[in-house]
């Protein structure tokens, strides 16, 4: 979705071997996309789930650091609609 609206797009998620955990860049960033000028730091989750993690990114320690450094933040909701995948996006800048 990232890529066809013209964003140079990448997962920043990674697993932990081990521990058997995923880990976010900056602890909510699942994917960073860049536009010209623009950074846009994406958590993805599931349609139902958005305001949690709308919550978690407000109230993350590293939260201020990252709009500090004008990334634009998104939680990318996905819900199955038929047989076709739907996303709302809500900004969290």
């Amino acid at each position: 979705m990232l890529r066809d609206a013209g964003y140079t797009a990448e997962v920043t998620e990674r697993w932990i071997p081990g521990a058997n955990i995923r880990k976010d860049l900056y602890g909510f960033i699942d994917i960073l996309a860049l536009k010209g000028k623009e950074i846009l730091g994406v958590q993805t989750t599931s349609y139902s789930n958005m305001s949690a993690r709308a919550k978690k990114i407000a109230e993350h320690e590293n939260t201020p650091i990252v709009r500090a450094a004008e990334i634009r933040l998104e939680v990318h909701g996905w819900k199955k609609v038929g047989a076709r995948w739907q996303c709302k996006v809500l900004d969290v800048s």
